[in-house]
């Protein structure tokens, strides 16, 4: 039994195995509880949009991230010599959908930011290599079941095959998924829309794949229904009402029945190899923090899966707690710098939100919705339209309001070229520590001398540029400045690094 530890993250998920390699990176001694005594292997996301990746990348995951690539595209090879499916043609001219609209490629970012083809388990499995080379501690068939908030931290209970543990820790994280047990025993408020669908992910091999395509988002009277991009996966939306039982198990009839509807095809399931069902509610906790107890990732926000966003949103959610909640346990802010989490990421699952319901009222098979959505394909052959969206979809379109004017500002930065010291350096091969950076343009370092009185957490690089930037451990650019001039820069130091810089 631990008696005392800093922080103990529930959900060994990618949300939770990044939030605790986030406060490992930071000095925080952290455990990991876990429900599942092994990994899901149901299948859930099957790619990791720019800024969930990104979040990866800068903590040292870049290579395991292109193998696990690798592995999928072989698979969706696989898909296209089975089928004929011109799966490179569409990822040339497409860079993913809205409500099963293609939303067309437009100018190239630089640097370039894009989607990865990993899928959720190859996700869980490197970040849990890094957890272990970290030496974070996860242990797996441990159920909460009591949370004490008292004076200086959270008591956590919880069941194991060999009886009940507990450990008294400074912080507590639920990232236990969309019926987190934390949220519901800490008594966060969850509001939201009552379920009135049902969807449907499986692998699975039918008798006559053949109709089953072209691929690409198949909408019918009966329902909508994507094939591919790998052999046997099959993706389905029955508006017919929520599951009767959300516990039941998925089965052989169930999926045969539903495909048939949704298809409007004479079509038989062979075999089934594995299948998941999840309903359409869609919640946003009021708060993501109730004293020292934090919510991350599905524990804060659920909503339909259109675009692969929840699986980032989380990601997101980790890199942005993870290194405010580490300064807090080291002594070096208060806590009210735990605020800015809820303020910075909240809007951003609430504009999630709203664009999944929209996505699904797209999606309906009446006639007012079919109508909508004819308008909405000719809106999106406009450029700025099309531009729009597909900001909002990968997630590129976020900006925290840090009260600065510079609209770079409150962005999430991209793995740009940094030209230091007669070298040029991508800047997430300078953020692997946890680290923030200052990107030093100022004659004599001036500005580095600055940050240095100031805190040890922060690199200080210095660059041939015009402008300055200090450089958060989440890559949100916090302060920018031309040459010398450091006007702001103490008070931002101060807001996220150190309470004594002023």
């Amino acid at each position: 039994m631990i008696n005392y530890i800093d922080a103990v993250v529930v959900g060994a998920g990618p949300v939770g195995l990044l939030t605790a390699i986030e406060l490992t990176l930071g000095g925080v001694q952290v455990l990991v509880l876990e429900r599942l005594a092994a990994p899901s292997q149901g299948m859930k996301a099957m790619s990791l949009v720019p800024l969930g990746s990104e979040a990866l990348q800068r903590r040292g995951m870049a290579a395991a991230i292109i193998r696990a690539e690798t592995d999928s595209l072989a698979r969706m090879q696989a898909f296209s010599t089975q089928t004929g499916a011109d799966l490179r043609g569409r990822a040339a001219k497409f860079s993913g959908h809205f409500a099963g609209l293609p939303i067309r490629k437009l100018a190239q970012l630089e640097p370039p930011r894009r989607a990865h083809a990993v899928d959720q388990q190859a996700l869980e499995s490197m970040l849990a290599e890094r957890a272990r080379s970290l030496g974070i501690e996860v242990r797996r068939g441990c159920d909460v079941t009591e949370i004490k908030p008292m004076t200086e931290g959270v008591s956590v209970t919880w069941q194991t095959p060999n009886g009940a543990d507990q450990v008294h820790c400074a912080y507590l994280v639920g990232c236990d998924g969309g019926r987190s047990r934390v949220r519901k025993v800490a008594g966060f408020e969850f509001p939201g829309t009552a379920p009135t669908s049902t969807f449907y992910q499986v692998i699975a091999e039918v008798d006559r794949p053949e109709c089953l395509l072209p691929i690409g988002w198949r909408r019918t009277s009966g329902g909508v229904f994507s094939y591919g991009p790998i052999p046997g996966r099959l993706f389905m939306l029955d508006f017919t009402g929520p599951p009767a039982n959300r516990e039941a198990a998925v089965t052989h009839e169930e999926i045969e029945t539903v495909l048939r509807r949704v298809s409007g095809q004479d079509i038989r399931v062979n075999s089934l190899q594995s299948a998941s069902r999840w309903a359409d509610n869609t919640r946003l906790a009021n708060t993501y923090r109730q004293g020292r107890i934090l919510l991350a990732g599905d524990a804060a926000h659920v909503h339909s899966p259109f675009g692969g966003q929840g699986l980032t949103l989380g990601l997101v959610d980790a890199a942005n707690l993870g290194w405010k909640l580490a300064s807090v346990i080291r002594g070096e802010m208060p806590d009210r710098l735990l605020d800015t989490y809820t303020a910075e990421r909240r809007p951003v699952a609430e504009a999630v939100l709203a664009n999944t319901l929209a996505q699904v009222a797209l999606l309906r098979p009446d006639p007012q919705s079919g109508a909508l959505r004819d308008l909405m394909t000719t809106l999106m052959q406009l450029d700025d339209v099309s531009q729009l969206i597909g900001a909002m979809m990968s997630g590129l379109a976020t900006r925290y309001d840090l009260e600065q004017e510079h609209d770079e500002v409150g962005r999430l930065m991209g793995n740009q070229s940094i030209h230091h010291d007669a070298a040029v350096t991508p800047l997430y091969d300078l953020m692997q520590d946890g680290k923030g950076v200052l990107l030093d343009a100022s004659t004599g370092g001036t500005l580095s001398k600055l940050v240095a009185a100031c805190t040890q957490r922060v690199r200080c690089v210095f660059v041939d540029a015009r402008f300055s930037m200090l450089i958060r451990p989440d890559a949100c650019l916090a302060w920018t400045g031309e040459g010398n001039n450091m006007n702001g820069l103490e008070e931002v130091l101060c807001r996220w690094f150190s309470a004594k810089a002023k």
